[in-house]
């Protein structure tokens, strides 16, 4: 008996493809997932998209209207239980990161910022009263966070910080920089980790107190339509009880940094998706040699590696997302997905911009947008090098930061 093209001996009958999920992978998600997944790809289409590009050009956020309209749809702190928070799980938390980056990395940056590195050590590590204070009004989107970790002299080695907070009778006084601080300049209460006689400890910040500024960082070609600011600390003089009391040490901030990193290795996937689906129309529809480019093979193999990596970067999310609900992920796997699916998005869109020729560096298209924005997601919340030296650790277990 003949094979025919089917393979059908083998049991494998033709089935349905789809250029946008290729492998089918909508079968891998739950119906609670999906409805998540195309609610916020829904509003990410109706909110962001028809907005995006010219905020990016006039470099602007708009986080008075963004940030409640994110709190309403329940994404802010959606990780997190209880407080407003709707504790949902880890992938469902990835979903949502991977839609709103689909839309802007800056929108995805609000919202990890927000919940993973604001609202997660005042819940993690924080007391009661503090958690009363904040958490409620920071899922709803009407208090915004930011974080203070990273200073000028002190970016892949927060060990080092300059920052210093001492003891004033029963007050404490803080005194230091930090620098490339999403949301600095919006933000009502600022998580600032600093060195104190004990070690690092985080402080939650209200940033109308006196001593307490903020600058945006002006300038910058990624990132625009994201608030970046530089945070200065002059005798900041703040209660006893604004210490977070549960924790110590740099074991802290890192935690925070992963959950943001677990964020980023599902939002890059959505950058890196929006890329091929605009590479993918724009080769269907441009003619060029008396039909359209989507003929010639130099595209349909740059499509076609767009294709799979794409699919690769959402199945490695998708795992390590359900990893995380087992409690089985280890802060090495996520400087797995973190360093390649970041590197995967970096490639996608500049072969995505080659396919779109000379429109690709306009913001009549989102790659170039992608494109830039990704330059600093490869940086931020560990360098590329920082997440190969984790690796590198976690194989042969040397340390090579000392």
């Amino acid at each position: 008996m003949g094979d025919d093209e089917s393979g059908g001996r083998h049991g494998v009958g033709p089935a349905a493809t789809s250029a946008t999920d290729f492998l089918g992978i909508d079968s891998l998600l739950n119906e609670e997932q999906l409805l998540l997944r195309d609610t916020v790809r829904r509003w990410v289409a109706e909110r962001i998209l028809p907005e995006v590009g010219d905020w990016f050009e006039r470099g602007v956020f708009p986080a008075e209207t963004i940030g409640p309209e994110l709190g309403a749809l329940g994404l802010l702190g959606m990780h997190l239980e209880g407080y407003g928070c709707a504790g949902a799980g880890a992938t469902d938390y990835g979903l949502a990161c991977m839609e709103l980056e689909a839309g802007d990395s800056g929108v995805r940056s609000f919202m990890s910022v927000q919940g993973s590195l604001a609202m997660f050590p005042i819940r993690a590590f924080g007391s009661e009263e503090q958690r009363r204070q904040w958490l409620p009004a920071m899922s709803a989107g009407e208090a915004i966070g930011c974080f203070g970790l990273t200073e000028p002299d002190a970016g892949s080695d927060p060990a080092s910080m300059r920052t210093r907070a001492r003891r004033d009778g029963s007050d404490w006084i803080l005194n230091g920089t930090k620098m490339w601080i999403t949301n600095g300049s919006i933000a009502h209460v600022a998580v600032v980790w600093a060195q104190t006689a004990d070690g690092v400890r985080g402080f939650v910040v209200p940033t109308e107190v006196p001593g307490f500024g903020a600058r945006d960082i002006p300038r910058k070609l990624s990132l625009r339509a994201s608030v970046t600011s530089e945070l200065v600390l002059e005798d900041v003089r703040l209660p006893a009880d604004a210490v977070l009391p549960e924790v110590v040490g740099m074991r802290g901030p890192l935690s925070c940094l992963n959950e943001a990193r677990f964020g980023i290795l599902f939002g890059a996937v959505g950058a890196a998706r929006a890329c091929y689906e605009a590479a993918l129309g724009y080769a269907t529809e441009r003619d060029a040699f008396g039909g359209p480019i989507s003929r010639f093979q130099l595209t349909q193999q740059k499509l076609v590696e767009m294709m799979i990596a794409v699919q690769r970067g959402t199945l490695l999310a998708l795992h390590l997302g359900r990893l995380r609900d087992a409690g089985q992920l280890s802060a090495a796997q996520i400087s797995v997905g973190k360093l390649d699916n970041v590197r995967m998005a970096l490639e996608v869109a500049r072969s995505a911009r080659g396919v779109l020729g000379a429109n690709g560096i306009t913001l009549e298209y989102p790659v170039i947008r992608h494109m830039n924005n990704l330059e600093s997601v490869y940086t931020y919340e560990g360098t590329h090098e920082i997440h190969t030296l984790i690796l590198g650790q976690a194989l042969t277990g040397r340390s090579a930061f000392a």
